[in-house]
C-alpha cells in the first residue's frame, strides 16, 4: 500500500471504513460476475449447426465481404470469383479472374484480390475493370501474394509466400525470402515489412488499425505487430502456437484461424473454440449477410455456413 492510501484510512472512522469495505465487497463481486460471464459467453448461436452452402467447386479460397454483406469468393483452379447474395443462390463474378487467391474491399468499394496466375496484386473495380497494382518488388517478381488486409485509411498489407503453382511460367523464387508488404493508401508505394517468417499466409488486422496479425503457416505461429502510421511494423509478439491459411476477427476482438476447421482464439491468445469442417482443409473464413452473424467458411470444393452469437465488422 501507499503511502498516501496508508495516511487515507488511518483517518477514517470505524463507521465510515465499514461502508467502504462493504462497497468494495459489492463491486469485486459485480466485477468478477462481469468477467465469469464475459469468459463464458460462446461465440456460436446456441444450437447452430454448420450447413453446407455448395459443393460445386475445385478448391474455394478468399471470402470477402462488401458493405452490404455480400461474400465474393475463389474458386482459384477454376480461374473464377463468385458471389453469395445471402439468401440467394451463388452467382459467377468473374472469370478469368488472375487465379485470384486472397481478396479484401477497399474503402472505395474496389475489391482487392491476390492475382496468383502473374504474382500481381489487382484491384477490381464494381463494374469489373482491373486495375494491376503491384507487378513486382525491386525489379523482382514477387513470390506470389496470397492474403490481403486493408487498413481504415486504405492502405493495405498483403502476405508473400512461395507456392510454386502448375500454371506459372516462370523460374524459382526470385525474392530473398517470404514476407510481408505494404502498399500505400495512393498505390504508389510498396514496403516490405516484415521479415524473418518461414512462410507468412494468413493475415488481419483489427478495426482501430492499431494491431496486425500474421500467421506463419509453415511455422505453425500466429504474430501480433503493431501497426505505425507511415505503415512499418514493430513489437512483433506471439500471439498463438497455430499457424493459419486465412482469418478473420469478430466484435469481441476474437481471431478466426482455419485450417483444420475454424479455431476461434480470445484477443488474449487464448482457445475457446472449435468448429470442426467436414472436409480436408478449411481456407478461410469471414462474416456474411447484414448483420454480419453469418460465419462463412470456404473448405476444400465447398462452403459453409453457422450462425454465430458475435458478429463481423462492418466498414
Amino acid at each position: 500500500m501507499s503511502p498516501y492510501f496508508h495516511n487515507f484510512f488511518k483517518t477514517m472512522n470505524s463507521k465510515n471504513m465499514k461502508h467502504l469495505l462493504s462497497l468494495s465487497v459489492i463491486l469485486v463481486a459485480i466485477a468478477s460476475q462481469s468477467v465469469t460471464l464475459n469468459a463464458g459467453a460462446g461465440v456460436l448461436e446456441p444450437g447452430a449447426k454448420v450447413e453446407k452452402l455448395s459443393g460445386a467447386f475445385e478448391f474455394t479460397e478468399g471470402p470477402a465481404v462488401d458493405r452490404r454483406g455480400n461474400v465474393y469468393f475463389t474458386d482459384q483452379p477454376n480461374d473464377r470469383i463468385m458471389k453469395w447474395v445471402p439468401g440467394n443462390a451463388i452467382t459467377m463474378f468473374l472469370q478469368p479472374a488472375g487465379r485470384a487467391n486472397g481478396m479484401h474491399f477497399d474503402r472505395k468499394g474496389n475489391l482487392l484480390a491476390c492475382a496468383d496466375e502473374k504474382n500481381e496484386l489487382w484491384s477490381i473495380a464494381p463494374d469489373r475493370k482491373i486495375t494491376v497494382l503491384v507487378r513486382e518488388y525491386r525489379g523482382k517478381l514477387l513470390n506470389g501474394p496470397n492474403d490481403i488486409w486493408v487498413r481504415p485509411d486504405n492502405g493495405a498489407y498483403f502476405t508473400d509466400p512461395f507456392y510454386k503453382r502448375p500454371y506459372w511460367k516462370r523460374g524459382d523464387k526470385e525474392q530473398d525470402g517470404e514476407h510481408v508488404y505494404y502498399i500505400s493508401p495512393d498505390r504508389k508505394t510498396v514496403t516490405r515489412v516484415a521479415e524473418g517468417l518461414k512462410q507468412p499466409n494468413g493475415i488481419i488486422g483489427t478495426p482501430d488499425g492499431r494491431t496486425l496479425y500474421v500467421s506463419d503457416i509453415a511455422g505453425g505461429k500466429t504474430y501480433a505487430y503493431d501497426v505505425q502510421k507511415e505503415g512499418s511494423l514493430l513489437k512483433k509478439r506471439l500471439f498463438c502456437e497455430l499457424g493459419s491459411d486465412g482469418m478473420t476477427l469478430d466484435n469481441r476482438g476474437n481471431v478466426y484461424l482455419t485450417g483444420k476447421g475454424v479455431t476461434v482464439f480470445d484477443a488474449m491468445g487464448k482457445k475457446i473454440e472449435h468448429i470442426d469442417i467436414p472436409e480436408p482443409w478449411t481456407a478461410n473464413v469471414c462474416f456474411a449477410g447484414r448483420d454480419r452473424r453469418t460465419l462463412l467458411i470456404t473448405a476444400s470444393k465447398s462452403v459453409y455456413t453457422i450462425r454465430m452469437a458475435v458478429h463481423g465488422l462492418t466498414k
